[in-house]
């Protein structure tokens, strides 16, 4: 094993946008099941939705077809642009999660997903509650590689281990319960079919993966591991299953 040099957090924050193109072609969407889990615990109609952190709108795309009136924001110019182009019509607006331009009680529902770990926390949580309605609702959603699975567990390995939802699950829930005491969790797996190069491109798009000056070596590793691990060899398709880690937080 090589010697790792690991990007700064600053460094991977804000570096998505070069990748934006790759970045939406393979990061996969969110179960069905996890966003309704979430919505479910909104009381009245939901109507109005804010997307914050919204990269390239895999959240939103679903948002908007399940028929809700969706608002899109991020920081990084590069990653909305490609939003925009997916996602056409909808609203994309460049700000902050820690400062949105909303009114106070805006927006019926808002979901953070695969960004929480990437704002400043408990500020971010704050202005959730500020621009939610009473009787609202609030949802972090992360994709995390299953690597109960034996080749995606050497996978994590290759690529440092590190999966989107840093801090883990006691983490996150201390985060948000610093300002809001009411915190439910729940998992909902599902899976995604994926040629080897795409999952190789899925690498390519990880922060702690493409700011490292030995991003190459790592992509290579990865073709070896799908062309010799005895779950992936000779495939011409692997199953990628990733478990999401959902959050709810009533507002009001």
């Amino acid at each position: 094993m090589w010697r790792v040099v690991l990007p700064e957090f600053e460094d991977r924050r804000l570096s998505f946008g070069a990748a934006a193109t790759a970045y939406a072609d393979h990061r996969p969407g969110y179960p069905r099941a996890a966003v309704d889990w979430v919505l479910s615990a909104a009381e009245g109609d939901v109507v109005a939705v804010a997307d914050v952190g919204a990269g390239t709108g895999a959240l939103t795309r679903q948002l908007v077809d399940a028929g809700f009136s969706v608002s899109a924001f991020d920081e990084d110019e590069g990653m909305l642009a490609e939003l925009a182009r997916r996602v056409p019509g909808v609203s994309v607006v460049r700000s902050p999660a820690e400062s949105l331009p909303l009114s106070t009680s805006e927006v019926d529902a808002l979901f953070a997903a695969q960004a929480w770990h990437w704002f400043a926390q408990p500020a971010t949580a704050r202005e959730f509650l500020r621009v939610v309605r009473p009787g609202g609702v609030i949802g972090l959603l992360w994709n995390n590689r299953d690597s109960r699975v034996p080749w995606l567990g050497e996978l994590a390995g290759l690529v440092d281990g590190t999966d989107s939802a840093s801090g883990g699950v006691d983490q996150t829930t201390a985060d948000i319960r610093s300002v809001h005491p009411v915190v439910e969790h729940a998992d909902f797996s599902h899976a995604v079919l994926m040629r080897p190069d795409e999952v190789v491109g899925l690498v390519s798009t990880l922060s702690n993966v493409s700011r490292r000056p030995d991003a190459d070596r790592v992509h290579a590793a990865v073709r070896d591991l799908l062309a010799t691990h005895p779950d992936t060899a000779g495939r011409t398709e692997v199953e990628m299953r990733y478990v999401t880690v959902s959050y709810r937080i009533p507002a009001g």
